[in-house]
């Protein structure tokens, strides 16, 4: 059995997958590859979820993926020619137009999902700044209060008072 480089086993691939959806038996011909070999290959490929022709995946079976690539297919093509890729593809253009919706809404989601992440940046900044606010206020009553403590002592070691004299026995 030959092996094929990737590069070759692409270029094939490329003749029979979308836009040019040529068949099986032609490439095979024209590329001195066996059918088998070829339908292997397009039986990997429809595993990656690759959009296959003469293969008719359920809605379920395709993946986000192909899903998109046939929304960027058929997004300039006319509606005689959306026709003539859906009875190619084994797809119904409602379908379709239920993907490109999905992708515009999941789109639409992304902002959505952006302008959250924004506000509660800011959000998190203020209260940083906040907090940090009052870290500075903390630290300089804990300054404040070590030095009134030291002076403290230093004031009772000078007048040489003992700090539990204070106490009446």
């Amino acid at each position: 059995m030959p092996r094929y480089s990737a590069e070759r086993k692409a270029a094939v691939l490329k003749k029979l997958l979308p836009p040019h959806n040529r068949s099986v038996v032609s490439v095979a011909t024209e590329e001195g590859i066996s059918d088998a070999t070829l339908y292997s290959w397009l039986k990997k490929c429809r595993e990656k979820g690759v959009p296959v022709p003469g293969y008719t995946p359920s809605d379920n079976e395709w993946s986000p993926d192909a899903k998109l690539a046939v929304v960027i297919e058929t997004a300039t093509l006319s509606e005689t020619e959306l026709g003539a890729y859906c009875r190619e593809k084994g797809l119904y253009p409602e379908q379709i137009q239920q993907w490109k919706a999905a992708c515009l809404e999941g789109a639409g989601q992304q902002e959505g999902q952006q302008r959250t992440a924004q506000k509660q940046r800011k959000e998190d900044r203020k209260t940083i700044k906040q907090l940090k606010a009052e870290v500075r206020r903390k630290d300089r009553a804990l300054a404040e209060t070590t030095s009134l403590l030291v002076l403290s002592k230093k004031l009772d070691a000078l007048y040489g008072e003992d700090p539990n004299s204070g106490e009446d026995d």
